[in-house]
């Protein structure tokens, strides 16, 4: 018992000791959850109109805060039709820039360099889709007129560089046009039909450019200009056998060719509004043709887009890119994917005119962000050609500024694209629908508009 008592008089320090070695509770930890907004009631009734069967990805967001405001199956991956456009002119101004071009020229052999008669002239092109037979600065008769100022009076042959494309990794697309290093928009009505084609197409309109300029050509056959490859110079060795470096002097007949005229395209602006408004295709495949890097194939130009989406930080899980017009069925693209492209080319705009220290904001109201000026704007009457483009006839005396694209395809509609709303906030949106081959499309633009003016309205 006396052993007891003295360990009974001890626990209540050892319960003391152990409580101060316990870790103590923490501040309660406050976790807030937030979930998906949904849709609005003013959304769900535009909504509601929408035939049965149609599967839709929705997304609106507030560009200036960055808040989702509207939302449904965001993430859901669909055929987009036309609005893969919005990707592959995002993708051209990351290349190039709005202050950045297209080049094509002609050249001579090196050694015959400021010679007024050559044994051939070579066209070579860089992809420009906006380069012309006769129009202006960026054509083939101002390319002629160049080497005519320059000296050059006679040439034995003309020659095409196709090196730039590979006109067979191309043959995929559902248009079923070749893209070639050398194109021109008088092309566009009635496209050639192969490689081959087009090339004799531009060879005959330079040779009939040149002769109109005052330079005589002597064959009329348009011939294909090899690949340079660079010259290996043998090694060299001094009286001991030790390597030295290689010659510096390069004969003049191992020489690449020289140029003789240079011409260049306008800023990419006019090219990215020219295929966005009108919605127009083979533009469209033009554009992706030219972000191509050697070999030329198709699969590296998509593979500049999927580069554009990635440096953009655009969510690319249910993305597929297969064309870049959109006339494929196997493209896909979801809302959310659309929206974050958006809010980031409004974030950070490619500037049109001078560059100024604005926000993003003023940038877009005062029309000079690049991107979004190329968009079709709705309600401006007139043909798809102006400035209204696929949208001029839609949303009619609503008075909102909407800059978005279309995209139509049997049984899929899309809109995507920007809209003021009431408070002057500016909203990103993208509505992508795909319903059976006969679902009608007339239809889905409608809910299109009205949701659109829904949400203008309610934001």
């Amino acid at each position: 018992m006396r052993r007891v008592l003295p360990l009974l008089l001890l626990l209540p320090t050892l319960g003391a000791l152990s409580r101060a070695q316990a870790p103590q509770p923490s501040a309660p930890l406050h976790i807030t959850l937030t979930r998906s907004p949904g849709l609005s009631a003013e959304v769900r009734r535009a909504l509601s109109d929408m035939p049965p069967g149609v599967r839709l990805g929705l997304l609106v967001r507030d560009l200036e805060t960055g808040e989702v405001l509207e939302t449904r199956d965001e993430g859901l991956s669909l055929i987009p039709a036309s609005t893969v456009k919005l990707v592959t002119a995002a993708a051209v101004l990351l290349d190039r820039g709005d202050a950045g071009w297209w080049s094509t020229e002609l050249t001579v052999p090196a050694s015959e360099q400021g010679r007024a008669r050559v044994s051939h002239l070579a066209l070579r092109g860089g992809g420009d889709p906006t380069l012309s037979t006769s129009d202006g600065p960026n054509s083939l008769r101002a390319l002629a007129k160049q080497a005519y100022a320059r000296g050059l009076r006679e040439v034995g042959a003309v020659r095409l560089d196709e090196t730039r494309l590979n006109a067979a990794a191309w043959d995929g697309l559902v248009l079923g046009v070749p893209m070639t290093a050398v194109r021109l928009t008088d092309w566009s009505a009635s496209p050639p039909a192969s490689a081959a084609q087009a090339r004799a197409w531009a060879g005959t309109a330079l040779i009939r450019e040149l002769r109109r300029a005052g330079v005589q050509v002597r064959s009329d056959v348009v011939g294909t200009a090899p690949r340079y490859i660079p010259p290996v110079r043998p090694l060299r060795r001094d009286e001991r056998g030790r390597f030295l470096p290689p010659d510096p002097l390069i004969p003049v007949e191992m020489r690449p060719e020289q140029a003789v005229a240079s011409v260049r395209s306008a800023r990419p602006f006019r090219a990215l509004a020219d295929v966005l408004r009108p919605s127009d295709n083979l533009r469209a495949e033009e554009l992706l043709a030219s972000l191509a890097s050697p070999p030329g194939t198709q699969t590296r130009a998509l593979g500049r887009e999927w580069a554009a989406l990635w440096q953009l930080g655009v969510d690319t899980a249910g993305v597929n890119l297969a064309d870049g017009s959109g006339l494929s069925r196997d493209n896909r693209l979801t809302a959310r994917a659309l929206v974050d492209l958006l809010d980031h080319m409004y974030d950070v705009p490619y500037i049109r005119g001078e560059a100024r220290a604005e926000v993003p904001g003023e940038t877009y109201r005062a029309r000079r962000n690049a991107f979004a000026e190329a968009l079709p704007q709705a309600g401006t009457g007139g043909d798809k050609e102006g400035r209204g483009g696929t949208l001029a006839l839609r949303m009619q005396g609503t008075g909102l500024d909407v800059r978005a694209k279309t995209g139509t395809l049997p049984g899929v509609s899309a809109l995507a694209g920007y809209v003021t709303a009431k408070s002057g906030r500016v909203l990103g949106f993208a509505l992508l629908m795909n319903g059976a081959r006969e679902t009608p499309i007339l239809t889905l633009r409608a809910v299109q508009d009205e949701v659109v003016e829904a949400v203008a309205g309610r934001y």
